[in-house]
Order: structure tokens, then sequence, then C-alpha cells
């Protein structure tokens, strides 16, 4: 039999698909451009690059969540429930994402304070960290002061609050359980690739600036002691956040039943 429905219609069954997927593309190709930028500082370019990977994700989801067909209903029926947000995101790995947020924070203004400017750099301010290494003044870099945390706080000043909003049109949206929680999954999933990217930039870099001509010390040690874990973490969530992203399915677990 020969398929009847239209292309048109086809199309817009899946727009929201071909939309996240756009929107994780644009990102691999923006990276890519803007880490090959020409740059007398090899990080800065490797910051815009994992910002604009996000904040491209995040465009996709939010673009593909408009897109999807919402349902035509003769009769459309609601529960005396109230939804709430906190239904509709995953139990396990929103709170992880949202530990990971308060981390990259603590981490961006301990990296704000303790940054320094290298003397022989012009320009950098907040770039470097001061440490006295056999009895002299280093400098040890990259490292995340405000020179390089300026975009990564303009990204979550951005879409932070887009993604919470795009939640509560969701929860509040028509659609039935399933419909909803696989959306809202998808954005938290974005939410989550700008959140556990950078996480992983700053640990990085911080692995690098403490580890360089052994200097550190006692504190840089249990410094890097204490990140490797959340390194290691914002890994997983990060794969999480991206199969996500590709294709979202919420797991109707019991937690799902109980909420």
């Amino acid at each position: 039999m020969l398929d009847t429905v239209p292309l048109q219609s086809r199309f817009l069954d899946h727009a929201d698909y071909y939309a996240r997927w756009s929107g994780l593309a644009t990102g691999i190709v923006a990276a890519q451009q803007l880490t090959t930028m020409e740059s007398g500082d090899i990080t800065m370019p490797l910051v815009f690059a994992i910002t604009a990977f996000g904040l491209c994700a995040v465009g996709g989801v939010l673009l593909g969540d408009a897109l999807t067909l919402r349902p035509q209903e003769a009769v459309r029926t609601a529960s005396v429930a109230p939804r709430l947000v906190r239904n509709q995101v995953p139990p396990l790995m929103a709170p992880l994402l949202l530990l990971q947020a308060a981390s990259l924070g603590s981490m961006l203004v301990i990296g704000a304070v303790t940054a320094s400017s290298d003397p022989y750099q012009i320009g950098r301010a907040g770039h470097v960290i001061t440490v006295t290494c056999d009895g002299m003044r280093t400098y040890l870099g990259p490292w995340p002061g405000l020179y390089y945390s300026g975009p990564m706080l303009a990204a979550l000043a951005v879409g932070t609050p887009v993604c919470v909003w795009a939640l509560r049109r969701i929860t509040h949206g028509p659609g039935n359980n399933q419909q909803r929680r696989d959306r809202a999954w998808a954005i938290t999933g974005a939410w989550g690739l700008l959140v556990s990217s950078q996480v992983l930039l700053v640990v990085l870099m911080i692995l690098v600036a403490l580890t360089e001509k052994g200097c550190a010390g006692q504190l840089g040690a249990a410094t890097i002691v204490v990140i490797c874990p959340l390194g290691l973490l914002s890994l997983f969530t990060f794969g999480w956040s991206l199969l996500t992203v590709i294709a979202p399915r919420a797991v109707d677990d019991e937690a799902a039943h109980n909420a």
C-alpha cells in the first residue's frame, strides 16, 4: 500500500529531531572554526568553542521544542494534581547537573578571586595564578579567572533562564505525561551539555596550571584530588546529555509513576 501521509506532515512529525541534530551539528562546526582562529592565547579559542557548542545545543533543542506538534484533541482533560517541573526532569541526572552547576560557579568565583596578572603579558588581567616556587614568584596558567570565565558566565546567564522558562512552559502545556517528560528531558540534556562541557574545561585548566613546573605545593595537590572526581562526573554527564539531546526518551520508571 502506498504511503498516503503528506511529506510535509511527516517532516513536521520529526521536526524536533531535525532541529536538535542541526543544533549539535552547528555547534560542532562553530567550535571547529573557533578553535582554529588566530589568537596569541591557546586557551581562549577553546573557551569560545566550548561556549558556542553549548549554546548551539541549547538553541537547537529550544527550536525543536517550538516546532513540536501539539496534540489536537477533541476533548481535553486535565488532572486535578498540580504539575511540577521537578516531576518532568530526570530524577537522578537533574540533581547531578545542579551539583555541577554549583561546582562550576564556585570554581569560577574562586578562580576570579585567586587570579592575578602576568606582567609579561599585557591585556590579559586575571588569567594566571601567582605562586612562590623555589623562593621566586612564578605565574601558572591558564587559570579560570575573569579573563576566561567571562564567556562562560555569559553563556550560563543566557542559557539557564531560557531553559528554566522552557521547562515551565512544557510542564504546564498540552500533551500527555510521556510527551511532556520527553521534551523536558531534551531541555535538561541541552542545559547539561552547556554546564558539563564548561566544568570539563575549567577542570582541565586547573589541572594544567597546577601540574605546570611542579610548583603547586600541598594546596595544589589537594585541589587536584578534589577536582578529578568532578571531572570524571562531568565526563559521564556530558555523554548522558549528548545522548539525551540526540534521542530523548524519558524512562517510565517508578519515580515517574509516583510523580
